[in-house]
């Protein structure tokens, strides 16, 4: 699997290990990013910050393509990760927006019942990780494709 049906395809199965080379991938590209923004502005000062406004629109301009770049290839290597686990991509909301809707319900609710939300986002936030990240796919072929570890076990060492 190359890195472009990896990161942006929809279609297909990942196994864990390719889950978590994802994340660590958007990690490393974030840790760049902003540390590129920093040494380029010249650190936090902000009366120098003022001054370089094409820099800054130019900053953000790729922060958003960046954005919208990382929102899609998680959802997508989310959804990949899902099919591994023999369940429907459409799981990828509950993991995605759950979470920030209950707390958002929690932020807005009164004290007795905002904590049952935070709780639920927390329990539900949890949950994504487990399934995601440390649960084993299905064994052998399921509806959305071959057994990634199954193409490993096949593949001749040299």
């Amino acid at each position: 699997m190359d890195w472009t049906t990896l990161l942006f395809s929809f279609n297909g199965r990942i196994n864990r290990g390719k889950y978590w080379l994802a994340i660590l991938l958007y990690t490393v590209i974030w840790i760049a990013f902003i540390a590129a923004a920093v040494m380029w502005l010249g650190g936090f000062d902000t009366d120098r910050l003022f001054s370089m406004v094409g820099a800054v629109i130019l900053l953000w301009l790729a922060g958003i393509i960046l954005v919208i770049a990382a929102t899609w290839s998680g959802i997508a290597t989310g959804i990949k990760r899902l099919h591994d686990r023999g369940k429907s991509g459409w799981w990828i909301l509950v993991f995605w927006l759950g979470p920030s809707v209950l707390s958002g319900i929690g932020s807005t609710s009164a004290e007795s019942t905002s904590f049952v939300f935070h709780i639920a986002s927390f329990v539900v936030a949890i949950w994504a990780i487990v399934e995601l990240g440390f649960l084993r796919g299905t064994a052998g072929p399921n509806e959305y494709g071959p057994d990634p570890l199954s193409e490993l076990a096949t593949v001749p060492r040299v």
